[in-house]
C-alpha cells in the first residue's frame, strides 16, 4: 500500500516537471516568434518611411522589452512549479 502511494506521488512529480519544462519551452518559443515579428515589421516600416525611423525603433524596443518581461515571468512560474 505504502509503495503504491509512493510510486504515484513520484509519477505525479515527474509529470509536473515535464509539464513545467514544456511550459517554459512554449513561452520562450512564443517570445522569440513575437520579437522576430516585431523586428521584421519594424524593418519593413523603416524601409517604407525612413524619416520615422527613430519613432519606429523606440516603439520596437519598448514592445520587445514587454514581450521579454512576459516571457521571463512565464519561465519563472515554470521554475517555481519545478522546485516548489
Amino acid at each position: 500500500m505504502f509503495l503504491t502511494i509512493l510510486l504515484q506521488s513520484v509519477a505525479v512529480a515527474s509529470i509536473a516537471k515535464v509539464g513545467a519544462a514544456f511550459g517554459a519551452a512554449i513561452s520562450v518559443i512564443g517570445a522569440a516568434f513575437g520579437i522576430s515579428r516585431i523586428g521584421s515589421t519594424a524593418l519593413e516600416s523603416i524601409a517604407r518611411q525612413p524619416e520615422a525611423a527613430s519613432d519606429i525603433r523606440s516603439s520596437m524596443i519598448l514592445s520587445a522589452a514587454l514581450i521579454e518581461g512576459v516571457a521571463m515571468f512565464a519561465v519563472v512560474v515554470c521554475f517555481l512549479v519545478l522546485f516548489v
